[in-house]
C-alpha cells in the first residue's frame, strides 16, 4: 500500500469546513497546526503594520488514490468558484512510514476493497 501526505494551508476561518470535507471524503485523522503567512500584495491595517490572518495547517497521511479525493474536495473549499483560492493544498508521496494506527490502516484498505 502506497501513501500520500496531503498538505493543505487554508484561512483559519476555513479550517472546519476544510476538515468536514476532508473527513466525508474519507480522511479519517489529521494533525491542525497554526501558522501565519505573507501573500504576494500585503495587506495594511491602520497603523500601517503589515497583517495576513492566521492560517490553518492541516496533514493527512492518506492511502494514495484515497488522497485525491480529499485532495479535490479541500480544494472546492478553498477555491469554489475556480478564480481567486483562499488556501493551498498539495499531496506529496511518502517513501517511509512508521507509527501509523493500524485500525487506520484497516480502514484505507476495507475503503480500497469497497471502491474498486
Amino acid at each position: 500500500m502506497k501513501f500520500s501526505l496531503l498538505v493543505a494551508i487554508a484561512p483559519e476561518e476555513l479550517e472546519q469546513e476544510c476538515i468536514d470535507a476532508a473527513t466525508e471524503a474519507g480522511a479519517v485523522g489529521m494533525t491542525l497546526m497554526s501558522g501565519r503567512g505573507i501573500g504576494g500584495e500585503r495587506k495594511k491595517t491602520f497603523f500601517g503594520l503589515t497583517f495576513e490572518g492566521s492560517q490553518s495547517i492541516m496533514l493527512m497521511t492518506l492511502e494514495k488514490s484515497l488522497s485525491l479525493k480529499v485532495l479535490k474536495a479541500i480544494r472546492q473549499v478553498l477555491n469554489p468558484s475556480g478564480d481567486d483560492s483562499k488556501g493551498l493544498v498539495m499531496t506529496l508521496p511518502v517513501e517511509h512510514l512508521g507509527g501509523i494506527d493500524v485500525s487506520q490502516v484497516k480502514r484505507f484498505e476495507e475503503r480500497l476493497r469497497h471502491d474498486h
